[in-house]
């Protein structure tokens, strides 16, 4: 981001950058931003803009052939090619030799760093990934949006935020946007207001639901079970990522015994550093052999569902009144 920053502020571009990673947020940040800056607004001569696997290469070694037309460049924006996966040696050989007149961005979820244009990109331009940012990051990020509203939040309030906005900042935006309209008149954001407006995730309606079941709390297992029913969550979705948070707190045992660290043991388990806590706190209430036995037995029932043998809502029932 720091190198795309300081084109942004020189005005001295490269000539190709590809925009990839798992945070959308970001690289559509830094696309919309590459686009105002390359071209102005109502500029429809000198861009051009192509989406999906259908892309010609060859139409766009055209296009960029084509000197501007009254502008300094012309700018090409490819989204979700598909290029860097199956590989697209027309436009790796071109980039070498391409004109500084045109400039293409490509924006990605997925690359193979081993295929020629990544390296054709890599040497000519730029290749910007956009991962997951850590929690710090994440953190400072909406203390940033507060500060400019003039609000305040605790720690952990914070923590509840996150919590249930999970690390994808396209959703992080969409509920800060939400807390910020309903705290209008306050200065101070308290949990409750937090209760009150963000909608927590399909993750986290998972972790209620396990913490439901490890209480023996069958009935408020069951009630956020047919609220993600209502809410259109496929039944083996569901019970995925109930065997999928299982595992985690089998996993998260064992580390904490092997004495891990948290970010070591959330990089493992795949979840947010902020979350390892709350994650031990619920693994807790079971023992390794009722981890062991919830997991078998979520095999058991998806194999029973995939063979034919029970309706996947039933399966899912099952599952939560004896796990």
């Amino acid at each position: 981001m720091k190198t795309i920053e300081q084109d942004l502020k020189t005005g001295q571009f490269k000539k190709v950058y590809l925009l990839y990673g798992s945070e959308d947020y970001l690289k559509q940040q830094y696309k919309h931003k590459l686009k105002d800056a390359l071209v102005m607004p109502d500029d429809t001569m000198n861009y051009t803009y192509r989406e999906g696997k259908g892309v010609n290469p060859l139409e766009l070694i055209d296009i960029a052939q084509t000197m501007p037309f009254f502008a300094q460049r012309r700018l090409i924006l490819i989204e979700d090619s598909g290029f860097f996966k199956s590989g697209c040696e027309e436009l790796a050989d071109y980039i070498k030799e391409m004109p500084k007149t045109a400039c293409i961005v490509f924006v990605e979820s997925e690359v193979d760093k081993r295929a020629k244009l990544y390296k054709a990109v890599k040497k000519e331009g730029y290749a910007a990934e956009f991962a997951a940012q850590s929690e710090q990051i994440l953190v400072r990020w909406v203390l940033g949006r507060l500060n400019k509203e003039n609000k305040k939040i605790t720690q952990p309030v914070m923590r509840l935020f996150l919590s249930k906005t999970g690390t994808d900042m396209g959703n992080i935006d969409r509920e800060l946007e939400k807390l910020l309209c309903y705290t209008l008149s306050k200065e101070v954001i308290e949990a409750a207001d937090v209760e009150a407006v963000c909608t927590g995730q399909v993750t986290n309606q998972i972790f209620e639901m396990v913490n439901a079941i490890g209480k023996r709390q069958s009935r408020r297992a069951l009630s956020l079970y047919y609220d993600l029913l209502a809410l259109k969550e496929p039944p083996m979705r569901i019970l995925y990522l109930i065997n999928r948070q299982f595992r985690i707190l089998l996993d998260l045992k064992s580390m904490k015994r092997a004495s891990l660290d948290a970010k070591t043991m959330a990089a493992k388990a795949g979840i947010p550093p902020f979350a390892v806590k709350k994650n031990l706190e619920q693994a807790d209430a079971f023992s390794d052999m009722e981890l062991k036995r919830a997991l078998a037995n979520g095999v058991e029932l998806e194999t029973a569902v995939k063979t034919g043998r029970m309706q996947d809502q039933i399966a899912v029932e099952l599952f939560i009144v004896k796990p």
